[in-house]
């Protein structure tokens, strides 16, 4: 079989609530961190919000009261990717369309007020919605539910690596033959007090208060932690006959998508590089590229001091001179299971618009890091392939492959 066919996009992000607006402030390449007053009680107040994003407006008000952000996130990335391809009812058979989306830990402020509930002996206050509205198959089923699509439906959970292996599964099922279509992408909602005491006491959070839009800082002598986000992506990866028996608009491919596990830490990765550099050669190779035909990486870019170090050992591994590096995490802070996701939809955009969106505050490069790593600005390119890295906790890998149609 031919390489997968992506012939549609739907990003809500806090750089904005659809793909236009999220690539141009992507190029913009500012930081959306700011002071979150759902976080102000925590010892990092900040976080990247989508402000912008007004779910009664696109959903209305009885969906939005009955489902939990990130599948409201999910859904409003799904509709615009769906659209985006021109898809619909009478473009597929619902029966061979899949949705695979991937989440971290799903609803983490509805758990925390319901557990409050209980602790406080308040068992009545608890919503018969609970569950429906937290666990983290339920973007899926929603999607599921909204456009009326019978294939199989799941949700991945590999931590910040979720939205990548989403695509993983998803590609898998296209090339078996079991879809004809696949929604594909992540969604999350990171930016709760839980998240943001228990990722700080593990140090992994910028403690950069004073100045949170200059907090993220991916592969810079002075980065201190990542940034908690919040966002989902939405793919339409169609089989390549598929796409051209109804004249699809192809956007681009996805010629390879690999996962692997480091067996080596719980949350820490291998500090040479040689299993992320081991995922990323499976992948050129399963995409039968060498690493002298990639243009562009989207890093996995944490701005964490350990994971920026390993990433840049590996691509140096790969690629006797590194092609051109972004971190989109810089501009959108991490949105933990919806991230790779999201960073493979901006991987396309690279692609369709032949350019590279800088990565924020990289004002000095650390001195052990030796990467091309595009900053202030855009940078234009002659894109031919990609490659977007995703790396989470449990050593959990997820590498993509996207070409030009």
């Amino acid at each position: 079989m031919s390489a997968v066919a992506v012939t549609g996009l739907g990003l809500v992000t806090p750089a904005g609530s659809d793909t236009t607006a999220t690539w141009d402030r992507l190029c913009q390449g500012r930081s959306m961190a700011l002071l979150d007053p759902e976080l102000a009680d925590c010892a990092v107040p900040f976080s990247c919000r989508a402000a912008d994003f007004a779910p009664e407006r696109l959903l209305g008000r009885g969906l939005t009261w009955r489902i939990d952000r990130f599948i409201q996130m999910a859904m409003v990335a799904a509709r615009e990717a769906v659209g985006h391809a021109r898809l619909g009812p009478g473009q597929w058979d619902p029966a061979r369309v899949g949705v695979v989306l991937g989440v971290g830990t799903g609803s983490g402020d509805t758990s925390i007020s319901t557990y409050a509930k209980l602790r406080n002996g308040q068992h009545q206050g608890v919503s018969p919605t609970f569950i429906p509205r937290s666990a983290p198959n339920m973007a899926a089923g929603e999607i599921c539910i909204d456009l009326g699509l019978q294939g199989p439906s799941m949700a991945v959970a590999t931590a910040c690596a979720s939205g990548g292996t989403a695509l993983v599964i998803a590609d898998q099922l296209l090339r078996s033959g079991t879809c004809d279509v696949v929604l594909a992408g992540g969604s999350e909602v990171a930016r709760h007090p839980l998240s943001a005491v228990t990722f700080d006491k593990m140090g992994a959070l910028s403690r950069r208060v004073r100045d949170p839009e200059g907090a993220s800082r991916p592969f810079d002598s002075g980065r201190d932690g990542f940034v908690l986000g919040e966002g989902a992506a939405v793919l339409v990866l169609e089989r390549a006959e598929h796409a051209r028996a109804r004249r699809a608009p192809v956007l681009a491919r996805l010629a390879s998508a690999v996962a692997t596990t480091d067996a080596h830490h719980p949350t820490a990765p291998v500090p040479d590089g040689s299993s992320a550099a081991r995922t990323i050669r499976a992948a050129l190779e399963k995409a039968d590229l060498s690493p002298a035909d990639i243009g562009h990486i989207n890093a996995h870019g944490t701005s964490t001091k350990l994971n920026d170090l390993a990433e840049a050992r590996a691509l140096r591994t790969v690629f006797s001179c590194p092609p051109p590096v972004t971190a989109t995490k810089s501009v959108i802070g991490h949105a933990i299971g919806g991230a790779g996701a999201i960073e493979a939809a901006v991987s396309v955009l690279s692609l369709i618009h032949q350019r590279i969106p800088p990565t924020a505050n990289l004002d000095r490069i650390d001195p052990d890091i030796d990467l091309d790593v595009v900053t202030k600005q855009p940078r234009e390119a002659r894109l031919s392939a990609v490659v977007s890295n995703s790396f989470g906790f449990g050593g959990q890998n997820s590498v993509l492959v996207l070409t030009s149609p």
